[in-house]
């Protein structure tokens, strides 16, 4: 069977894209100029910051081997004085049971609940307390009046 005409046509389009391709190619690894190894180098100033120049050697900060800490540091538990705060009462409700107490060290302010007190309080209260983790975040426990 003979070759319709529209087959033909297809036939060398085809070989004419192909060609085209290869001569796009072939110029390209021509005319590619190849950057030297200095080019391709990257180095970090003092701010962290990626350069094409070398950072100022004056500027080099240098570090003792025994400064430098691998891994996790060992766990060291927290005295007593750390554990307990000192803050002061903002708002507490009776009737609900809750309030606030405002850190005087981080200014953080915590939710208390009535379970966690060992007295009565009042706003404006002094008040010492340990901070445990929460349903909703830190809240304050063990909470008593100071004088």
């Amino acid at each position: 069977m003979s070759e319709s005409w529209n087959k033909k046509e297809r036939e060398k389009k085809k070989q004419k894209e192909r060609k085209d391709k290869a001569e796009k190619m072939q110029d390209r690894k021509e005319n590619a100029k190849k950057g030297n190894f200095d080019d391709m180098i990257a180095y970090l100033d003092e701010n962290g910051n990626l350069s094409s120049t070398p950072p100022d050697p004056r500027k080099r900060v240098e570090v003792k081997l025994e400064d430098i800490q691998i891994g996790v540091p060992e766990y060291v538990p927290p005295t007593e004085e750390e554990l307990t705060h000192k803050g002061k009462v903002t708002f507490f409700n009776n009737e609900k049971g809750f309030g606030f107490i405002k850190d005087l060290q981080s200014q953080q302010s915590l939710f208390v609940h009535a379970n966690n007190l060992t007295a009565p309080i009042k706003e404006n209260d002094k008040v010492s307390f340990e901070i445990e983790m929460g349903q909703r975040g830190p809240m304050a426990v063990n909470v008593k009046i100071i004088n």
